[in-house]
């Protein structure tokens, strides 16, 4: 029709015409739907020193292992809690310049977590600061590549009070009479991950996941009374061993040791079950524990206790669902009276 192999003139007009056309539709048009795209109200502006981190998460190549989108599939629910819209990305996208495109944070690849909600996951700051330094200090199979020449390492006597002391255990810290201290990047680094928290949506709009096969229970309730069903220790390994470590004993510094906990070994679980469920924050030389009341069931939180309670040379008694309902309602009537 065109006779492409005989008129080489018509065969360039063509793909002129098909370069420009599928370019309007594959790159212009929705950069200018982008245009219309909003934050949600209650979503706060990035900050300068996050920003500053986002770009060092751009040099460093995270974004070569973890993604920022959280899939409606209901395996992803474990990422975030909702799945993710265009306006969570507002700030993260805006232009850096004319000439400047703001980098793709999406990612294709989880080789490690998707981190759109790993600030709320993971708020610590000692934490982040650690797994930076050395993965393998908090998550011993991480296969995370370390990150040394964010920190500097220091003569403790030469450590000032307004620097940040990294706090290693025993098989990762540095010589005698040395310090490990966090660099100024390091921080802006920790800023932007802890800034990466979903904002709630607006009262009546819901983004919901596609159910798998079994539906997954919702915090504060479970589908009958049997939490030997669940297992403990897996749910311990997955919510709780980044920080306590698999065996309980904790990270000198910044995370309590479990293993021989007075707290854990109460006859009484009732503190304990109100520290999962609320945080912790009253012992300076640690860490702050977030709460897990918006996350773990009553039964997840029973079996987790009952592990902790039970592992380690640990001596307490087992916890029931019904106790940790029972303490969830006293906490919730007294936020909410």
């Amino acid at each position: 029709m065109f006779d492409f192999h005989k008129n080489h003139k018509v065969l360039v007009i063509a793909a002129l015409v098909g370069f420009v056309t599928l370019s309007f539709i594959v790159a212009v048009f929705p950069a200018y739907q982008m245009q219309d795209v909003q934050p949600l109200p209650q979503q706060p502006a990035m900050t300068e020193n996050e920003r500053e981190g986002l770009n060092i998460y751009i040099r460093e190549g995270c974004v070569s292992c973890h993604t920022q989108q959280v899939r409606n599939i209901e395996m992803d629910n474990m990422w975030g809690d909702r799945p993710s819209i265009p306006s969570d990305y507002y700030y993260s996208k805006e232009r850096m310049g004319v000439w400047r495109q703001s980098p793709s944070l999406l990612g294709s690849e989880r080789t490690g977590p998707d981190l759109t909600n790993i600030g709320k996951r993971q708020p610590s700051i000692d934490w982040h600061l650690l797994h930076l330094y050395n993965p393998r200090s908090v998550v011993g199979q991480s296969i995370m590549p370390s990150y040394p020449w964010l920190f500097d390492i220091r003569d403790t006597n030469t450590v000032t009070g307004d620097e940040k002391v990294v706090n290693l255990p025993d098989a990762f810290a540095p010589p005698s009479g040395k310090t490990v201290i966090a660099k100024e990047e390091a921080l802006q680094l920790v800023a932007y991950l802890q800034s990466l928290q979903q904002t709630s949506l607006p009262d009546g709009r819901e983004e919901k996941f596609i159910p798998a096969l079994e539906s997954k229970q919702t915090p504060g309730t479970s589908e009958g009374n049997d939490t030997n069903a669940l297992n403990g220790e897996n749910l311990y390994l997955q919510t709780c061993a980044v920080c306590h470590q698999d065996n309980g004993k904790g990270v000198v510094g910044a995370f309590p040791p479990l293993a021989g906990s007075g707290i854990v070994n109460n006859k009484d679980p009732e503190l304990m079950i109100k520290i999962i469920l609320q945080g912790y924050d009253a012992r300076s030389e640690f860490a702050t524990m977030q709460a897990f009341a918006d996350q773990l069931s009553d039964a997840e939180i029973a079996a987790i206790a009952t592990h902790e309670r039970t592992s380690w040379g640990n001596t307490g008694s087992k916890v029931t669902e019904e106790e940790v309902r029972k303490i969830r309602e006293y906490i919730n009537k007294d936020l909410n009276p």
